[in-house]
């Protein structure tokens, strides 16, 4: 009996809350982000000022300069005032007695860093709407070796910016590649598709992996029927395999056992191939090798060690004095060279002439052919 009533009660609370809700209907977006009004503050004006400040590099304050009015009216609009300070190089956002919305001044503190890293005023002003989020991520501390950092950056915007577009149109964010950070402005879930590309890039991991997977979930999306099924069996898997240590080294043993054997068939001798193959791993001994002598033990076996500082000093300048000559001698010989006359072709003489035509006539001779007799060129005498 005990077991029914139990039941009976838990039967009656769960009718409790079902009840039927009028007001919640089809045509309503829930997910839809109503826009902040300012009848939506009821408190009024806040007590606090609330303030965000950052630095510019020196490239952008021109165009900073040139923009600004665009940029005080666009946040004037939402009741928030704008410094630009020129001399410490500075932007600042703060709350005013006109504001409003509370999240806006993290907004604007959002818009003045996009300014600070190179977007455009065009395309910073949109993060002031609610639908509109950014985030900048850091890559220049991920990458060591400088020149591998820029190429992998490069591999970002892709050859005339093909690989950034791609990303931009398939995530509907705003890139911007700048440098040691990228700027990105979209939807929040974006943002997060964004960041997994840029990251994997700066960890070698092409990006054209990740633009063919976020093609093939597009495409995936369009079907109502594979809505509630798993689309691992669809999505391409790049797994890069590391080998071990013991495995490479098989690898590379199998490699010089196949080189090894198309030498011998080859029919190169076994004296050559033993030359070109690199030896074996040497034998372990727990024995240290032997010392090395030190240089008062080589002075003592040749005896230099005996002689007294004057003969040392002799014997130095003696020696310092041979490498002298040689190098004198080799200088003069390098310098000689240049005087040297080239040899010169020089005609052949009346009588070498006829020794060559004698030759050829004996040689024609012996072949049987007559000798060619030249002929006189004729000159024409005009008669006047």
């Amino acid at each position: 009996m005990a077991d029914a009533g139990e039941a009976s009660t838990s039967t009656s609370t769960k009718r409790n809350f079902r009840k039927e809700k009028p007001w919640d209907t089809d045509d309503i977006d829930q997910w839809k982000i109503d826009p902040f009004q300012v009848d939506d503050n009821k408190a009024g004006a806040f007590t606090e000022e609330s303030s965000f400040a950052t630095l510019f590099p020196k490239y952008r304050e021109k165009y900073l300069r040139e923009v600004w009015s665009a940029v005080t009216k666009a946040l004037d609009a939402h009741g928030v005032s704008c410094t630009l300070d020129l001399i410490h190089g500075s932007m600042s956002v703060k709350t005013t007695r006109k504001t409003y919305d509370p999240y806006i001044i993290l907004k604007a503190r959002d818009m003045i860093k996009l300014l600070a890293r190179g977007v455009a005023v065009a395309h910073a002003v949109k993060i002031l709407d609610d639908d509109m989020a950014c985030d900048i991520i850091k890559v220049g501390n991920l990458v060591r070796n400088k020149e591998r950092f820029v190429k992998r950056r490069q591999r970002i915007i892709g050859p005339d910016g093909s690989t950034l577009k791609a990303i931009e149109l398939l995530t509907q964010c705003y890139v911007l590649v700048q440098g040691s950070t990228v700027s990105v402005m979209g939807p929040y879930k974006s943002l997060k598709e964004v960041r997994r590309i840029v990251l994997d890039c700066m960890k070698n991991i092409h990006p054209i992996y990740r633009i063919k997977e976020l093609m093939i979930r597009r495409e995936l999306a369009k079907d109502p029927k594979l809505a509630t099924e798993s689309w691992d069996r669809f999505l391409p898997q790049f797994r890069k395999r590391h080998l071990t240590t013991s495995e490479k080294t098989a690898k590379k043993n199998e490699k010089i056992t196949h080189k090894v054997e198309a030498q011998k068939a080859a029919g190169i001798p076994e004296e050559e191939i033993a030359k070109n193959v690199k030896p074996g791993k040497k034998v372990y001994t727990p024995f240290p090798p032997a010392q090395l002598p030190r240089k008062i033990d080589l002075q003592l076996e040749s005896g230099e060690y005996f002689l007294k500082a004057s003969d040392k000093k002799a014997k130095e300048k003696a020696l310092q004095k041979q490498k002298q000559e040689e190098t004198t001698a080799q200088r003069r010989a390098e310098r000689a060279e240049a005087f040297v006359a080239p040899k010169e072709d020089v005609a052949p003489t009346v009588e070498e002439k006829r020794r060559k035509r004698a030759a050829r006539e004996e040689d024609e001779a012996g072949k049987g052919e007559k000798p060619q007799k030249k002929k006189k060129k004729r000159k024409d005498v005009e008669e006047s």
